[in-house]
């Protein structure tokens, strides 16, 4: 059984853990006299983050955790505020005094210590990598985020459902669409209406080209990462692009307010710019595909195996390219217009590398065969009280997504980004890798720093 999520929500009566499972849910109302529960981590390792977080927001003790450290409170954030408290109303904070922050360390002789981060070269957003090394092979390393601590399951709190949409959409820019197909699958749940097929087909080819967008990107990023430039050029002038394109067909270049209950494709004009980019990506695998020294960087580098990609409950291409089969599109629906599940063997760089480009390709088919001139109108306005669930699969993962109603408004919402997952295991894949791989493994998972940072 696979764990989705693990969170907490603040009753009259407690503090209630609801831990999400792929087969079943499971809830647990703590007394506010005895906030304390056994963790889950000894089975599954990804919960740590979700307890740590549940820890700093909620003040939740978890019973034999190995790991108690603050997750989103950093050095000068009050210890003793609760900010997803009920109670927690302030708009401003005091800094309470300096506590340096315990970082994992390995020693022994020759060993050192590098930190990269928060603040990088590159425009990126902030995140900590602190690495150990003996010499250039990297003995270990610790990934801290949540430099960006946004508030933004606080600030939905008592709004009404309809006016979180320009907030939700932009919760992580590489993953608009899938996020906004949670977040109106929840409204339709709660609206007690049901898309129609032509509704859902177009949400579809939306989340599937936004997808071709992402990959676009990150094989022209990846193979500038062994030094490749050109493979840059191509894979962004590819990307500018398709993200050109939707901006045509959505009014926004990241897709921005594009799912909507009356949504019209121009699929013609979609079309020919697929036929034009099938024929390219046709020309830069053959062309990449031709070039030892860049396979020689990308395999046995970055290794996910299969066994580790499970235990940590790695979703999306890092867990495909590792031969795990986990998809939220592997249903009845998709598979209709030509899914297929793409899957890799040994869950290298060149793995998530190669299974890019099939489901690029595989995009390509599922858009043409998604085209449709519905154009059914349906209205979400009068939503029932009650608890809501959805999942979408974004170019990085699976995406969760809960909403709690009362007395029509908001009194909890809870996102999991895919990559608050994969961020868990990706220090697992550096071990006996040099610290100039470092790069190429991170694009190779492209992971979001703001899906993390909420």
């Amino acid at each position: 059984m696979r764990l989705i999520a693990r969170f907490a929500q603040e009753l009259p009566e407690g503090i209630e853990i609801i831990d999400v499972y792929d087969k079943k849910v499971e809830k647990q109302l703590l007394d506010f006299n005895d906030l304390t529960i056994k963790t889950l981590t000894h089975k599954y390792p990804a919960a740590i983050w979700m307890e740590r977080k549940i820890q700093d927001e909620f003040g939740v003790e978890f019973i034999d955790a190995f790991d108690t450290r603050t997750l989103v409170k950093h050095e000068y954030f009050p210890k003793d505020i609760f900010p997803m408290r009920k109670s927690f109303t302030q708009k401003e904070l005091s800094f309470s005094s300096f506590e340096p922050y315990e970082w994992e360390k390995i020693e022994g002789e020759g060993v050192f210590e590098v930190g990269v981060g928060p603040i990088h070269a590159g425009i990126i957003e902030p995140g900590h990598f602190h690495f150990s090394q003996a010499g250039e092979e990297i003995l270990h390393l610790e990934v801290r985020h949540f430099y960006k601590y946004r508030a933004i399951e606080k600030m939905c709190e008592n709004k009404h459902p309809l006016a979180i949409r320009k907030i939700i959409e932009r919760v992580s820019g590489n993953e608009s669409i899938a996020y906004q197909i949670a977040y109106f699958d929840i409204l339709a749940q709660a609206s007690q209406q049901e898309f129609s097929d032509s509704l859902k087909r177009k949400f579809a080819a939306l989340l599937e080209f936004e997808r071709i967008i992402h990959h676009l990107n990150d094989i022209g990023f990846i193979a500038n990462d062994v030094g490749f430039s050109a493979a840059l050029a191509l894979g962004s002038k590819l990307s500018e692009e398709a993200r050109r394109v939707f901006e045509q067909i959505t009014g926004h270049r990241f897709g921005f307010g594009a799912i909507q209950t009356n949504l019209v494709i121009d699929f013609s004009y979609l079309n020919t710019f697929l036929d034009y980019l099938q024929k390219e990506l046709s020309f830069f695998w053959e062309w990449i595909n031709d070039i030892p020294s860049v396979w020689d960087r990308f395999d046995i580098t970055g290794k996910l195996s299969k066994e580790k990609a499970i235990k940590y409950g790695v979703v999306g291409v890092a867990a495909r390219a590792s031969g795990v089969e986990i998809d939220v599109r592997n249903n009845d629906f998709y598979q209709q217009f030509h899914y297929k599940m793409q899957l890799g063997k040994k869950g290298e760089v060149s793995d998530r590398f190669k299974l890019r480009f099939l489901e690029i390709f595989n995009s390509i088919a599922m858009i043409k065969s998604l085209q449709t001139n519905g154009k059914e109108t349906i209205e979400l306005s009068h939503f029932q009280d009650g608890q809501y669930m959805a999942r979408s699969e974004s170019s990085i993962g699976e995406l969760f997504f809960y909403i709690k109603i009362k007395n029509n408004l908001i009194d909890r919402l809870f996102i999991r980004d895919p990559s608050f997952i994969n961020w868990q295991a990706f220090h697992t894949t550096i071990y006996n890798d040099i610290i100039a791989d470092f790069p190429l493994i991170n694009k190779s998972f492209d992971l979001s720093y703001a899906g993390s940072d909420l």
